[in-house]
C-alpha cells in the first residue's frame, strides 16, 4: 500500500469516527445505553471491513467482534473541568510519530474513581485528550495494559459538553483501546501518572491478548 492511499484510508476512518460519535451523542441524550450499542456495532463494522482497521490481517479474518461489557449506567458522569493553576507539558515518546507534546488543561473529580488529567494536544489541530489506565490493566480477562482512551477529539472520540461551562460527559462505558494494542507499528500515547487509577473499572472495551 503506498502512504499516500494509506493516508486517504486513514482520513476515511476518521471521517466515519466522527459520524459514529455524532450519531451517538444524538442518541445518548434520551438513552445513554441506545448510543453505547450504536457505538458498539459501528466499531466492529470498521474493525472488520475497513481498510484503515488496525486487525492485523489473521486478527481480521478470525474476528467476530470487539469484546465490550454490558452498559452500566453508574459508569457515566458529568464533570467540571477545575482548569490548572500553573502550565505543564508531558512530552510523550511514541516512535513513529516521534515526541508528542501535551499541556496540561485541568484535571476532573470522578466518584469511586479519583482525579485524572485532561490534556489538550500542544501541536496542530489541538484537541481533548484523556487516556486512562484503571486496576484491571494488564489483567487475565481485564483491560489493555497499556491503558485506554476516554476522549480524544482530534480523532472524534468525544460524547460533548454537560451543561455547565467548563464541563465534559464522561462515560467509561465508551473506553476503547488504542491502535497499538492491535497492531505494534502504530504509535500511541499511553497514560502517564494522572492518568493512571488503581479502581477497576470493567466497562467499555476490554482485552484479550492475541495468541
Amino acid at each position: 500500500m503506498s502512504s499516500s492511499i494509506g493516508a486517504l484510508q486513514i482520513a476515511d476512518w476518521r471521517r466515519r469516527v466522527f459520524g459514529l460519535y455524532g450519531g451517538v451523542r444524538q442518541l445518548s441524550v434520551r438513552k445513554p445505553s441506545a448510543g453505547h450499542e450504536l457505538w458498539r456495532s459501528g466499531r466492529d463494522e470498521l474493525f472488520a471491513g475497513h481498510p484503515a482497521s488496525p486487525l492485523l490481517p489473521d486478527d481480521r479474518a478470525a474476528f467476530t467482534g470487539l469484546t465490550i461489557a454490558a452498559y452500566d449506567p453508574d459508569w457515566r458522569f458529568e464533570v467540571e473541568v477545575h482548569r490548572t493553576e500553573e502550565p505543564l507539558r508531558m512530552k510523550v515518546e511514541t516512535g513513529t510519530d516521534g515526541v508528542v507534546p501535551f499541556d496540561l488543561v485541568g484535571t476532573v473529580r470522578l466518584p469511586y474513581i479519583g482525579s485524572l488529567d485532561v490534556w489538550r494536544l500542544a501541536s496542530y489541530g489541538g484537541g481533548l485528550f484523556l487516556p486512562l489506565k484503571d486496576g484491571l490493566a494488564g489483567k487475565s480477562g481485564g483491560t489493555y495494559g497499556g491503558g485506554r482512551y476516554l476522549l480524544d477529539t482530534i480523532k472524534g472520540a468525544d460524547l460533548g459538553p454537560g451543561v455547565g461551562d467548563d464541563s465534559l460527559i464522561l462515560d467509561f462505558n465508551f473506553a476503547y483501546n488504542p491502535s497499538c494494542a492491535y497492531d505494534p507499528m502504530w504509535a500511541c500515547p499511553l497514560p502517564q501518572a494522572g492518568n493512571i487509577v488503581t479502581v477497576d473499572i470493567p466497562v467499555g472495551e476490554l482485552y484479550t491478548p492475541r495468541g
